[in-house]
C-alpha cells in the first residue's frame, strides 16, 4: 500500500467534489447514451449520432476526471503543520548510514544513504480561493530521500544515493500544471521544498509540511547533539 493515500476524514472530505464531478458527467453520459439509442431506434439517426457524441463527450469528462483525482490522491491536504514521517538513522560504516521512514498511518521504508547528511524533498500545490471553497486545499507530496555531502569535493565523487518516494503517476497533474500554468487558472501556486540534516547514529527526526515548506526538528539527544555539532 502506497504511504501516501490517507484513509481518514479528511481523505474523504477532499474526494467529495471530485466524486461528485465523476458521478455527475457519469450520469449524464448515460442519459446521452440512452437518448442516442432511442433515438437510433427510432432512425433518427442525426440526433442519435448528435447525444451519441455528447455521452462520449461527458463519458470523457468523467474519465479525466477520475485520473486527475487519482494523480491528486498521491497528494496530502495541508491546512495547518502536519507531519509527514519519522526519521530514524543507524550508521553502517563511515558516512554510510541505514534511514527508517515510519509514516503516521503506520506505513515504513528503509533506505540506505550515503553521506554526511539527509535530505527530504517535497512537490506542494496552492489552489486559488474559488477553488478552496469547493474542498481543495492545499495539498502536498514527499518526493524523494537522499544523502548529500558536506564537502563539494565529495559531492562531486562521491557514492551517491537518492530514493523516490512515491510511484510515477499515469498522469502526473504537476507536470501538467507546469506545462498548461496560463490555462489552469484555479492553480495559485506549485513549488519544490526541502530540508537537510545532518544523519548520525540513532539520530531521530519530525518531518512535517507546513505552508511555507518542509521542516524537520531532533526528537531524541543524538539528533540534538548532530545538529549541535553541525558545521
Amino acid at each position: 500500500m502506497s504511504p501516501y493515500v490517507r484513509g481518514d476524514a479528511d481523505d474523504y472530505t477532499f474526494a467529495m467534489p471530485l466524486t461528485v464531478m465523476i458521478v455527475a458527467c457519469a450520469l449524464l453520459a448515460f442519459a446521452f447514451l440512452l437518448v442516442a439509442a432511442a433515438r437510433f431506434k427510432r432512425h433518427r439517426f442525426v440526433a442519435g449520432t448528435v447525444h451519441g457524441l455528447m455521452a462520449a463527450i461527458f463519458a470523457l469528462a468523467a474519465a479525466c476526471a477520475g485520473l486527475f483525482g487519482f494523480d491528486l490522491l498521491t497528494y496530502q491536504r495541508l491546512t495547518h503543520e502536519q507531519d509527514a514521517a519519522q526519521i530514524k538513522f543507524s550508521r553502517i560504516a563511515d558516512r554510510h548510514f541505514n534511514a527508517r521512514f515510519q509514516y503516521p498511518g503506520g506505513n515504513a521504508q528503509s533506505f540506505e544513504l550515503r553521506g554526511d547528511e539527509w535530505q527530504i524533498d517535497a512537490r506542494v500545490l496552492k489552489w486559488r480561493p474559488l477553488a478552496n471553497l469547493f474542498g481543495f486545499d492545499t495539498v502536498y507530496r514527499l518526493e524523494r530521500i537522499g544523502g548529500r555531502y558536506r564537502d563539494i569535493e565529495s559531492e562531486r565523487n562521491a557514492s551517491r544515493s537518492v530514493y523516490a518516494l512515491n510511484e510515477p503517476a499515469f498522469l502526473d497533474l504537476w507536470q501538467l500544471a507546469r506545462q498548461y500554468k496560463d490555462h489552469l487558472r484555479w492553480i495559485d501556486a506549485m513549488y519544490g521544498s526541502a530540508t537537510f540534516l545532518p544523519m548520525a547514529d540513532d539520530a531521530h527526526y519530525q518531518v512535517s509540511v507546513s505552508q511555507s515548506g518542509v521542516l524537520a526538528r531532533p526528537l531524541n539527544e543524538a539528533a540534538r547533539q548532530a545538529i549541535g555539532t553541525w558545521r
